[in-house]
């Protein structure tokens, strides 16, 4: 798996596992829970993975879509 994006913002992650269902990639949110640490102030940033083999599409799909990613 390798890192695609990472942002606080809940509403992007949304947007991007969209994008990449409608591309047929499978991605993985990790950090997903973590505003139960954090007490929900959004600090903490989420991180969205993706198979090694996809890394490329899936940076391309975001990309197209004006959604910032991890370089």
């Amino acid at each position: 798996m390798k890192e695609l994006l990472r942002t606080n913002d809940p509403t992007v992650i949304a947007f991007a596992t969209a994008l990449l269902d409608g591309e047929g990639i499978d991605c993985f949110v990790l950090d997903a829970n973590i505003s139960v640490l954090e007490g929900s102030i959004g600090i903490l940033p989420r991180r969205m993975m993706v198979a090694e083999a996809d890394l490329e599409d899936a940076q391309n799909a975001m990309r197209d879509n004006g959604v910032a990613i991890t370089t």
